[in-house]
């Protein structure tokens, strides 16, 4: 097996064993031949090529000269990969500092030996479970490995899982050849947002290192904050205790200052996630044919979701979340297109300091008076 960026087992975890215990515990994809197989994976391919068109001519964003990034059809391994070598990328500094922290303690070393493998086992579960329900994703942050090459900008990739993308088109009983091309549209407004703002991913790297960086490396610091969120969590807080009102396991383990980061990183995901679900939206009545009998069955899919397992760990992982951040960035583009049209959206991606904060998101008109500079009425 090929190693994730070098010595993989040492540290904190071992991401050689995150990938082998994902790998293992995946569950196979769906029955297809493999000429099947090929003929999907290169009608995706078509049809990522295709999107690129549809979606900078409706969002009238173009990327930036040598900015472009690679579109990469994956199976569900090759997906695990790609997230393992990502978590590695974007967590190296915290555990540089939790290592560091933890090899000047007494048997620091052996407890960094057994601990990492420990928590590579622990992430490959995760992992297995996300890696047959993800669609496609814009890998942000992953340096290239062997297999998964990043873009020009420093690792940016936009993966499409073709097992995934077969399953739910069965599972909805839809026209495969359309609901490739929608998934395909969505994945792809998410590469055009980082390669038409070049400045964005370094923006959300900032934030998400300052969010590390408030982290508590103190071992048992951390270790109390999670048996509290453990308590929560099974409704066994400490009498007295107000209720975290269903916060998930990330959202309470955070400190003041995370919470403040976290606010911000919310309101440009939700931003991210609402603006591909316009695009999806606008782009697909135009070719799409089945679009409507798609986005409904897709919807009902997404409120109901699957087994009792799966709402708890979407709880516990804080996923319910992120399905709100599709609806409320959604009705926020919708706003301001309404109000200003797409010229007018798009100074969101002028810098920084006119994305829209969390409250912002949530009502419109107040991000418009702001970045439009428009007194109030």
């Amino acid at each position: 097996m090929t190693s994730i960026g070098g010595a993989a087992s040492s540290g904190m975890v071992d991401w050689n064993l995150a990938v082998a215990t994902a790998t293992r515990l995946v569950r196979p994809g769906p029955d297809v031949s493999r000429d099947e197989a090929r003929a999907v994976v290169a009608e995706l391919r078509r049809h990522a090529k295709a999107s690129e068109e549809h979606v900078r001519g409706f969002t009238r964003l173009a990327t930036e000269e040598g900015h472009d990034t690679p579109v990469l059809v994956v199976d569900r391994p090759g997906w695990i990969r790609a997230n393992v070598a990502g978590f590695r990328e974007i967590l190296r500094p915290l555990l540089e500092k939790m290592q560091e922290r933890r090899g000047n303690a007494p048997g620091g070393a052996v407890l960094g030996s057994v601990g990492g493998k420990v928590t590579g086992v622990e992430l490959g579960m995760l992992l297995s479970f996300l890696a047959s329900r993800v669609l496609g994703q814009y890998e942000t942050f992953a340096p290239a490995t062997r297999e998964l090459p990043a873009g020009e900008n420093g690792g940016g990739r936009l993966l499409l899982v073709a097992p995934n993308i077969v399953h739910v088109e069965r599972e909805l009983d839809v026209e495969p050849h359309d609901f490739r091309l929608w998934v395909a549209l969505h994945e792809e407004t998410h590469r055009t947002q980082f390669t038409a703002v070049p400045w964005l991913r370094d923006h959300l790297e900032g934030e998400i290192q300052s969010f590390l960086g408030e982290t508590d490396v103190d071992p048992m610091t951390v270790l109390e904050r999670v048996r509290e969120a453990a308590q929560t969590l099974a409704g066994g807080r400490p009498e007295g205790e107000e209720d975290d009102g269903g916060r998930s396991l990330v959202d309470i383990v955070q400190t003041p200052a995370q919470r403040e980061i976290l606010a911000r990183l919310t309101a440009v995901m939700s931003l991210l996630e609402g603006h591909a679900d316009f695009v999806m939206d606008g782009v697909g009545p135009e070719v799409v044919p089945t679009v409507a009998e798609i986005r409904e069955k897709f919807q009902q899919r997404r409120a109901k979701g699957a087994s009792r397992l799966d709402l708890a760990l979407r709880k516990l992982l804080g996923l319910d979340a992120k399905l709100r951040q599709y609806r409320d960035g959604e009705r926020f583009v919708r706003a301001v297109v309404d109000e200003v049209g797409m010229d007018g959206f798009n100074r969101v991606w002028t810098s920084p300091n006119t994305l829209p904060t969390k409250s912002e998101i949530a009502k419109p008109a107040d991000w418009i008076a702001r970045v439009h500079r428009r007194p109030e009425a």
